[in-house]
């Protein structure tokens, strides 16, 4: 749509005019930044427009996933295939996210962090979401979250519940007629998609793709653990987390620790 002309497209009983401000709701979105500081931070607004734009990416990841997993148990490998593609896209836009966050320095950061308790980062459902769905399910975070809605509450435990990447990935090497009945049967039919690719070329360039997944989220967490230190040293989370530390032992985060396993054995 070309903003530099006047023209609208009419739909509807009523002849209603889209514009592109009306069906991105720009009026809405514009007006979702809502500074806490007072006086008004300078640097609070790049702040929020940082994270919401993560949350705009999450979504996208959790509808681009959702996907991934249908196809792969579907036998579309092609599709599911593209559609990583598309994931690892997104996720490096991620990782340089945080290049427009370090503009800001630890003394801006300083001037109206305070005001953010106890909100954090750690409560962003949408990533947990993200960690369940790709294979990293953990109950235990439940517990620890603080604040949850029940809609969130119920989102979370339905990813719990629900089939990971990891096991459409399983589908996958069944419809082959690989073993997948334990770790070893699963590394054993992982190593047939390596060593016979004219056969399973298709299954092992998915899993190839779901490793580079793998890689490219601990990545983020990589740079984001580096970012939180640059910014706030070793004190605590805004949340009453241990900050910099808590993100430290995450670090070592694999969602598919077979496929990982699986080079030292090729």
């Amino acid at each position: 749509m070309d903003p530099g002309t006047d023209s609208f497209v009419s739909f509807g009983e009523q002849g209603a005019q889209l514009t592109y401000g009306s069906y991105l709701r720009l009026p809405d979105l514009l007006d979702a930044q809502h500074l806490e500081s007072d006086p008004p931070a300078h640097d609070e607004l790049l702040f929020i427009t940082i994270h919401q734009v993560y949350e705009l990416w999450f979504q996208q990841l959790l509808h681009e996933l959702e996907a991934v997993r249908a196809a792969m148990t579907s036998g579309e490998l092609w599709r599911a295939q593209h559609l990583l593609g598309r994931v690892h896209v997104i996720e490096r836009v991620l990782v340089e996210q945080v290049d427009v966050l370090e503009t800001m320095t630890p003394q801006d950061f300083a001037t109206f962090r305070q005001r953010l308790a106890p909100a954090s980062g750690f409560q962003s459902v949408q990533f947990r979401e993200l960690e369940f769905l790709s294979g990293a399910q953990d109950p235990g975070y439940l517990r620890r979250f603080r604040g949850l809605t029940a809609e969130e509450e119920s989102r979370l435990e339905r990813r719990l519940s629900e089939p990971t990447l990891w096991d459409a990935f399983l589908d996958v090497l069944r419809a082959a007629d690989l073993p997948t009945d334990d770790d070893e049967a699963v590394l054993s039919s992982i190593r047939s998609l390596a060593h016979d690719r004219n056969r399973y070329g298709a299954a092992w360039a998915l899993s190839e793709a779901l490793l580079q997944h793998d890689e490219l989220a601990a990545g983020w967490r990589a740079r984001h653990v580096v970012m939180v230190e640059r910014m706030i040293g070793a004190k605590s989370g805004t949340g009453g987390s241990s900050g910099a530390a808590y993100l430290r032992g995450r670090l070592d985060l694999r969602y598919y620790p077979l496929l990982w396993e699986v080079r030292s054995t090729l």
